[in-house]
């Protein structure tokens, strides 16, 4: 089943985070007083033996990362991360799984 609840971002940080804090990327809090799911795009810190992936790889990660703030940035009408938070949010969930969301730029002047 499909559900989507409306709610803001609530915190957003660059640094470590992901899978056991061994990542680098964009962590994002999302949700209103009543419920709260967190959000995470970016990828590996570091590059162990036998890792399938590349540095090349990696950094391509990191720069559709920041593509995406960028985009985030442009659709919230703001210029820096910090002025994200509060900025209203749709939130989909599919089976109270998080699908994705996005920020309803239909309401921001």
């Amino acid at each position: 089943m499909i559900n989507k609840k409306l709610g803001k971002i609530q915190e957003i940080t660059i640094g470590y985070g992901g899978y056991d804090d061994a990542m680098i990327g964009i962590s994002v809090s999302l949700g209103s007083e009543s419920w709260g799911v967190g959000d995470f795009k970016g990828t590996w810190a570091s590059r162990s033996k036998g890792a399938q992936w590349t540095k090349a790889s990696q950094i391509k990660q990191w720069g559709e990362t920041v593509e995406w703030l960028k985009d985030l940035l442009t659709e919230a009408k703001v210029n820096n991360i910090n002025q994200l938070k509060n900025v209203p949010v749709e939130v989909t969930f599919e089976n109270d799984v998080l699908q994705g969301w996005r920020i309803l730029s239909e309401v921001i002047r």
